[in-house]
């Protein structure tokens, strides 16, 4: 069989399949802007901010210098040190002298029926006394108005729950072509303007660097309890409160909050990369089938592009507009995203990452390495 009588109808699946994502990518940018609203009430809902701190000196004062400047009139600012091994409960004890908003709690020891920031979040939602729950990470850089953000597109939107994209900082190479992976589900997969239409929670998104939901919501629906044994509880909370039969949203938070999440290549794929097979529900088929089509219908696009240059192949327009298509939809992200254009560009090297993250990901769980962060081991 000649090889162009493969060729052409693997290209027409490829191209259908990179313009659902494009205009995917353009539709989820759209609906999260229409649906966000500016930060406009400045009082109203007591809300409790929380922060688990594990080994955070080196972030956690410039996070605490902006959480206690808000624009917002009334809230609380709580932070629990995680067992740290640097010097992240003196900061804290320093801060805490001079601003009776904050509230610092020593975490217990970690119990073998939990993982460690589940844990400490459900300590500190033991002490809040907030209408509305607002939980952040110790590494993120807010806004002045990122609480009246919070209030104002709670209310708006009447969600229980809510949370988007924060504003990443990219500082290298390594972490261009992996940090932006995040993206990609929420950014041209899933159609998310179903959220609002389905119960299932699968079209349900949230980021854990910024995460906001009403208390008696998180009370009634038993907090962390029922993902305490999740990497991913950002993605399990936002799917739980949905299937429980609440209301949830995700939108943009690129201009409140912003986060360099890893410190390049490496880092980047032991934070990214743990949180893969936990989300595919540690299923060694499905990680091998993602796998798979990563190969087919994410990565495949370019060298399918060097290979008609190279043997000039009578389909090489339709396939400069396949790479064109997956070239645009990075772009539509980078955009909204506020990170520069060029990027977009790099998307090769990203679905690369992407494949070694998963396979990587998938060794370190069935050979019951498990994955090191922040000085535990993750199974």
């Amino acid at each position: 069989m000649n090889l162009e009588v493969l060729i052409f109808p693997y290209c027409a699946g490829l191209i259908t399949v990179v313009a659902y994502f494009f205009i995917m990518s353009v539709t989820n940018v759209i609906g999260m802007r229409l649906a966000t609203s500016k930060p406009t009430i400045k009082s109203g809902p007591f809300v409790s901010v929380m922060v688990p701190a594990r080994n955070e000196a080196a972030n956690i004062e410039q996070c605490l210098e902006r959480l206690l400047h808000q624009d917002y009139a009334n809230y609380e600012v709580l932070v629990i040190d995680d067992n740290s091994s640097d010097c992240t409960y003196c900061i804290l004890e320093r801060i805490a002298a001079v601003d009776p908003r904050l509230q610092i709690f020593k975490g217990k020891p970690l119990n073998d029926d939990w993982y460690g920031k589940p844990f400490a979040l459900q300590q500190l939602a033991e002490h809040a006394k907030g209408d509305i729950f607002l939980f952040t990470d110790a590494d993120t850089i807010h806004s002045p108005t990122s609480v009246s953000w919070a209030v104002t597109n709670i209310e708006h939107t009447k969600a229980d729950l809510i949370s988007g994209f924060v504003g990443q900082i990219l500082k290298n190479f390594g972490e261009r072509i992996t940090v932006p992976i995040i993206f990609l589900l929420t950014g041209f997969v899933i159609p998310l303007f179903l959220n609002r239409f389905v119960r299932s929670g699968y079209f349900s998104a949230a980021v854990g660097q910024y995460i906001v939901i009403k208390r008696d919501v998180f009370i009634n629906t038993g907090g962390f309890e029922a993902i305490k044994k999740k990497t991913s509880e950002d993605i399990y909370m936002s799917r739980y409160i949905k299937e429980c039969g609440y209301q949830t949203e995700f939108l943009d938070l690129s201009d409140q909050v912003f986060c360099r999440m890893y410190f390049g290549f490496t880092a980047a794929v032991q934070g990214i990369g743990k949180n893969i097979y936990d989300f595919l529900g540690k299923n060694i088929f499905l990680l091998f089938f993602i796998v798979l089509l990563s190969l087919l219908f994410f990565l495949m696009p370019f060298p399918l592009l060097i290979w008609s240059i190279v043997t000039q192949n009578p389909m090489l327009h339709f396939i400069i507009i396949i790479n064109v298509l997956a070239t645009l939809t990075w772009l539509v992200l980078f955009i909204a995203r506020r990170i520069s254009w060029y990027n977009a560009l790099l998307w090769p090297f990203m679905y690369c990452s992407l494949a070694y993250m998963i396979l990587w990901s998938g060794f370190r769980t069935i050979s019951k390495r498990g994955f090191s962060w922040k000085g535990r081991i993750v199974n």
